[in-house]
């Protein structure tokens, strides 16, 4: 398989850096090559942290591919680092799809949009300001900040606040960020702290990649009030939703409410944890049903891509 090509693109002035897929050569005439799936990772990853590996896969399939890293993250520009803002992500998803569009000769018809956990939100909001866009894959989605919320701990979740609500005064002060981690053990002043997460979120991660997993505490600010699946029912183009039953960070209830009300979406859940999919054996189910829902889509596409 051919190594991605390093590209980058600029999002309101910040330079933002990602892997771009060519299908291999015996697929570049199929029909499926017109399409380019752009992808992004959740809270504070990577494109390295198993992005890659789906990118292969849908590859090999036959169809282009677009991981970028946010700004503030990653290879990416942007200063204070590790400074996940809901608004500047969705603006990054847009420069990205706007970069596929003007320098790699993809109709904005040819794009599909793949997020999974905090992304999976993302990229319903994305999909309801760009209606013409082929499909979206939502993986293991974070659709309702309440319901995530409430999956922590009262005690945590009242010193996430305050540390969030310290991080935030600061900013209008001048001062350099409060940081949180990602994920920690339970009892630990982490985002995700259920059994088992941070041992998921940490194998994630390639081993000689130097990962921060810090993030601006500011952010539960505004994820507690985020709710990308309100969405889910306004979307037209077809819209895949990967659901875990046994899902403690994104939890399932919400995302199977919101999906079952959406008339484009197509739902599946799994009996399996947040960060199965990424890895073996569920990441093979998950991207055959990935690819097995857009060449469905692409098949039954018309032929108006050029």
């Amino acid at each position: 398989m051919a190594k991605p090509t390093k590209i980058h693109f600029i999002s309101m002035g910040v330079r933002c850096c990602g892997n771009y897929y060519e299908p291999n050569d015996s697929a570049k005439t199929n029909k499926k090559s017109k399409y380019c799936i752009v992808m992004a990772h959740g809270l504070a990853g990577v494109k390295e942290m198993r992005l890659d590996a789906y990118a292969e896969m849908f590859s090999k399939s036959g169809y282009r591919v677009l991981v970028f890293d946010y700004r503030h993250f990653g290879e990416s520009d942007g200063l204070p680092r590790q400074l996940l803002d809901i608004k500047s992500q969705h603006q990054d998803w847009l420069s990205a799809v706007e970069y596929v569009v003007n320098e790699k000769n993809v109709t904005m018809e040819g794009i599909i949009l793949w997020g999974s956990s905090l992304s999976g939100g993302h990229v319903m909001e994305i999909a309801s300001k760009l209606p013409s866009i082929a499909a979206v894959i939502s993986q293991v989605p974070h659709v309702n900040g309440i319901a995530s919320a409430m999956a922590t701990d009262t005690l945590t979740s009242l010193r996430l606040t305050g540390l969030a609500i310290r991080d935030y005064i600061g900013s209008l002060l001048g001062k350099p960020p409060v940081y949180v981690s990602a994920s920690g053990q339970p009892g630990e002043l982490a985002l995700m702290t259920a059994a088992g997460e941070a041992h998921g979120y940490s194998s994630l991660v390639p081993e000689k990649l130097k990962f921060d997993q810090r993030v601006a505490a500011r952010f539960v600010l505004q994820m507690s009030q985020y709710n990308p699946g309100r969405r889910l029912k306004e979307l037209t183009m077809p819209t895949l939703v990967q659901v875990g039953l046994k899902d403690v960070t994104t939890p399932p209830k919400a995302t199977i409410k919101y999906a079952n009300k959406a008339t484009s979406a197509t739902l599946k859940t799994y009996d399996l944890g947040h960060f199965e999919p990424y890895v073996e054996p569920a990441f093979s189910k998950f991207v055959a049903d990935q690819i097995s829902f857009l060449d469905k889509v692409t098949n039954s596409s018309p032929d108006t891509l050029d």
